[in-house]
């Protein structure tokens, strides 16, 4: 879980958006093949949540860090 954090925390952050936003749109689909019946990949879409709040928390230090 650390090595995972660090390797977050070593990208810019353009990379990290735009990673963001490429899994937003996975989740999306994700979402949309559970609702038709087609899902079975539950642990990659949970492994992907968590990696969003990750981003999202490195985001948010690093925005705290310039105030």
């Amino acid at each position: 879980m650390k090595a995972n954090a660090d390797k977050v925390r070593g990208q810019d952050e353009e990379e990290l958006k735009r990673h963001l936003h490429e899994m937003d749109e996975q989740l999306f689909r994700f979402q949309f093949q559970r609702s038709m019946g087609q899902m079975d990949g539950l642990k990659k879409a949970r492994a992907m949540r968590k990696e969003r709040a990750r981003i999202h928390t490195v985001l948010r230090e690093r925005q705290l860090e310039k105030k």
